[in-house]
């Protein structure tokens, strides 16, 4: 499958991005969430510029992606401790 052009408005500007067609509707929800953060950013008044904007958003996605990532591994983790327990207690009771 070739990559379609696909029209995507960020802050009022057009751009045409590559995608294949089985991801479009995630770039479109993607795009309309960082409009939508930038539209914040700008609103409040204290970030001037598109570019500013743009790098402003870009670093409180990020921060949230990272939060997100370390309650992922730490959910992971106690997942897995728990799992080691339970094989354990599942063990100590097979010996009894």
């Amino acid at each position: 499958m070739s990559n379609k052009g696909i029209n995507i408005s960020i802050m009022g500007r057009e751009f045409s991005v590559a995608c294949p067609p089985q991801e479009q509707d995630d770039l479109l929800e993607a795009a309309r969430y960082l409009d939508g953060k930038m539209k914040e950013i700008k609103k409040s008044g204290k970030i001037i510029g598109a570019e500013r904007c743009a790098i402003m958003a870009a670093l409180n996605i990020t921060n949230d992606l990272l939060q997100l990532k370390r309650t992922t591994v730490g959910e992971n983790k106690i997942r897995e401790r728990l799992e080691n327990l339970q094989d354990r207690i599942d063990q100590v009771l097979k010996e009894a």
